[in-house]
């Protein structure tokens, strides 16, 4: 695997501040700390970014002075350049794009029970759950075609972590999408599997959703039946208040859902047809407690005799400082992944 240390960092922000000056605004590390990384931080300035305030809160216009202006397409193409200058002007062998923004509402997709069954069978791992419950639109990203022609006519449902997917995957970059939204529509999976290109993710579950997938397996595979979940958050970074706006939330909502749509699916005799438990997610936005989150969960449970298992759990997560190890694994398999080779009996002995 590739040394940590030989990682060179670059990215976007629609904020035109320098790392130092966001390193600050966050009040993520301690004051000392951020003093000391100060010298090394202050000449890390992010590329203007794709900015569409018709995907994330409003709340956020006031950060976006830092964006790159032109239709859809025109975007896509100044990301495309931006990715080949930065490989150029740092001398690197590979570069990896991961998706560290702000959540996205779900973007309106065509979609069929067909798409997911057949992308399901190809070599890359996404959640396809979701598709199901989001609004038909006909020729619109269903297929590259489709997808392509949609950017050129600069149609309003291609959101921004879609644009940085296209541009990647058409200079053969991998790119892990780390937040719920669904980036990869359709025709971005055949577009990646046409061009060979690792794509994956739909959300770092760092704190609550991690241990609601962990717990829930838990009580599952023991025999307990979880009939109610009750999660509740708090929150006061950047993120909380993006999530502040419903649309935003919404797409939240359905990632923590699919932790618990997963768990019911493996148990049949547990949960018969149709059969499902009460699940609730809340998420507040509190300034003052900053990065530090906290994540309250109620699991009941039907046991024995008619008996109830309940487990109620605090936990305080800090939402960035637990989704940076995990970015940075990301980031080294992601490249490693690019240099596996693999031969099945489908492919005729070749390998893909």
């Amino acid at each position: 695997m590739v040394e940590p240390t030989d990682i060179v960092l670059g990215g976007w922000d629609i904020s035109g501040l320098n790392m130092a000056e966001s390193m600050e605004r966050a009040q993520v590390l301690d004051w000392s700390l951020q003093q000391q990384l100060v010298p090394h931080m202050r000449d890390l300035v992010p590329l203007p970014g794709i900015y569409d305030p018709e995907f994330i809160a409003a709340n956020q216009e006031e950060r976006a002075d830092n964006i790159i202006k032109g239709t859809k397409a025109e975007q896509v193409q100044v990301v495309r350049s931006q990715i080949r200058a930065f490989k150029e002007s740092t001398g690197v062998d590979k570069v990896v794009v991961l998706w560290t923004a702000n959540t996205e509402r779900y973007a309106q997709v065509c979609n069929t029970v067909t798409h997911a069954i057949n992308a399901a069978s190809r070599p890359y791992w996404l959640s396809f759950s979701y598709w199901l419950s989001i609004q038909v639109v006909e020729g619109l990203n269903d297929t590259t075609a489709n997808l392509m022609a949609a950017l050129e006519r600069n149609e309003a449902e291609i959101s921004p972590s879609t644009q940085y997917a296209i541009a990647c995957i058409e200079e053969g970059v991998p790119f892990v999408n780390g937040s719920p939204q669904n980036t990869f529509v359709p025709g971005v999976i055949e577009l990646a599997v046409e061009r060979n290109v690792l794509i994956g993710g739909d959300d770092f579950k760092s704190g609550q959703t991690k241990l609601k997938s962990v717990l829930v397996d838990y009580l599952v595979g023991a025999g307990l039946k979880p009939v109610s979940i009750v999660s509740y958050n708090h929150l006061g970074n950047n993120d909380g208040c993006n999530l502040s706006a419903p649309q935003t939330f919404r797409s939240k909502e359905i990632s923590k859902s699919n932790v618990v749509d997963d768990m019911v699916a493996s148990n049949s005799l547990l949960y018969g047809p149709g059969e499902h438990p009460d699940h609730c997610v809340v998420i507040k936005y509190v300034p003052y407690v900053g990065d530090s989150k906290r994540a309250m969960d109620e699991y009941t449970s039907e046991i024995f005799m008619g008996g109830k298992n309940t487990l109620v759990i605090h936990n305080t997560c800090e939402d960035s400082l637990l989704a940076a190890p995990i970015i940075l694994d990301l980031v080294l398999l992601a490249e490693l992944i690019t240099r596996i080779e693999v031969r099945t009996a489908k492919t005729g002995g070749e390998y893909c």
